[in-house]
């Protein structure tokens, strides 16, 4: 294992940044990956270990206009408990609910769970279902610059992201969503709590009318990366939520959902799996 020869606990965001200009820092927030990959093998520290959890705003929770800003080492219970996520993003609140147990939500960061880039990240599919984008921040010339990326367009494979070494995800930003969107949320594992998702899928949509529009549905588990299913959307958008258009979102999965054979499950359990839980959502905010 590579000795830390330097550990960094900054609480300014220039200082984080500035001490990532080389791209050789291993970043630290909660560690719920990180620990388990390292003491695997999985993963390598470098020399340098940065802790980032201490850095001033960048665990902020702003819901209160237009724009929703998550500051990525906001927790996993953070959001859980937040009253006006709960109010405006639930979908957001109920996969928090379903994420590990509650000594791991209160280390782990969101931040952390979207840079780890498991296919199987609880907290993706429902931030990409409200249209999220990353804040990636870096340290050039003698200030700080940013950039933004559509979440949908952050992850290239299993643990691969468009991130440079020398960046630092900072916020997820997300516009507030309207008054009648709908969002909804189904993971599936052996066990309730402590087990990593066999697949996952969120909902979100505007409901008027008993049509759905703006439709956005999310996939974890079923392919290289979580993603946008974008067949299953094209079923849904602008149509009448009734059997029928139910039926043809649950044949589109086909489409989009790639899994494979795993340890955890085959590819066909997943295959049904994600159909199911498709009609599910549809049916629920049908009934509703």
């Amino acid at each position: 294992m590579q000795e830390i020869t330097t550990y960094l606990a900054p609480s300014r965001l220039d200082a984080a940044l500035q001490a990532m200009v080389d791209g050789d820092a291993t970043v630290l927030c909660g560690g719920t990956d990180l620990a388990p990959q390292t003491e695997s093998g999985a993963r390598l520290y470098t020399a340098k270990l940065l802790n980032i959890r201490r850095i001033e705003g960048l665990g902020d929770i702003d819901a209160g206009g237009d724009k929703v800003r998550i500051g990525a080492v906001a927790t996993i219970n953070e959001i859980r408990r937040h009253p006006a996520l709960a109010a405006i993003a639930p979908v957001l609140v109920e996969a928090a609910e379903h994420f590990a147990s509650d000594q791991i939500r209160n280390a782990a960061s969101v931040g952390g769970n979207i840079c780890n880039a498991s296919p199987a990240g609880d907290m993706i599919p429902p931030l990409l279902v409200l249209g999220a984008s990353v804040e990636l921040a870096c340290w050039r010339g003698d200030a700080v610059q940013t950039r933004r990326i559509p979440l949908d367009q952050f992850f290239l494979s299993p643990g691969k992201t468009v991130k440079l070494p020398e960046e630092l995800l900072t916020a997820i930003v997300f516009d507030r969503p309207a008054a009648d969107f709908v969002g909804k949320f189904r993971k599936s594992g052996p066990r309730p709590a402590l087990e990593i998702s066999t697949v996952s899928v969120a909902l979100g949509a505007r409901v008027a009318d008993g049509r759905l529009s703006d439709v956005r549905v999310a996939m974890g588990s079923v392919a290289p990366t979580p993603l946008r299913a974008r067949h299953v959307e094209a079923a849904l958008e602008g149509k009448p939520l009734d059997a029928a258009s139910i039926a043809a979102a649950v044949t589109a999965t086909a489409e989009d959902a790639k899994p494979i054979d795993d340890v955890r499950a085959s590819a066909w359990y997943r295959g049904h799996l994600v159909r199911v839980f498709v009609e599910e959502v549809l049916n629920d905010v049908r009934g509703n």
